[in-house]
């Protein structure tokens, strides 16, 4: 078992930044691929990134990319999701993920962390 805490939501004027952090415990050498997702009030979870674990290699959503950054520490077994130019449309509730890297589906999910953005 993998357990995920984010932190690091909260409000923050459009054009702002924030970080959010994901600090995984448990298994944790099992988290190949840890991803951030979000979801908006009426609206789907969607993928924001991802990283992978021991190469470092990134992808993003276009609706976030040049504006996000995934990074992570594995010594500290955390990921982080640094959010620069900050638009109203990227309020949501951010989750944290994790998966093995032969799954297609993420197999842990953190509770969530408030991202608001004001215009």
């Amino acid at each position: 078992q993998v357990q995920l805490v984010e932190s690091g939501g909260g409000l923050v004027q459009a054009g702002g930044s924030l970080r959010l952090s994901c600090v995984a415990s448990g298994r944790t050498e099992t988290t190949y691929v840890m991803g951030w997702f979000r979801q908006a009030p009426g609206k789907e979870r969607e993928f924001v990134a991802y990283i992978v674990r021991s190469s470092g290699n990134e992808y993003y959503a276009d609706s976030v990319k040049g504006r996000f950054t995934i990074s992570r520490d594995n010594a500290r077994n955390t990921v982080y999701l640094q959010m620069n130019s900050l638009k109203p449309e990227d309020t949501a509730v951010y989750y944290c993920a994790a998966r093995r890297i032969a799954m297609a589906t993420y197999e842990y999910w953190g509770q969530g962390t408030q991202v608001t953005v004001s215009s």
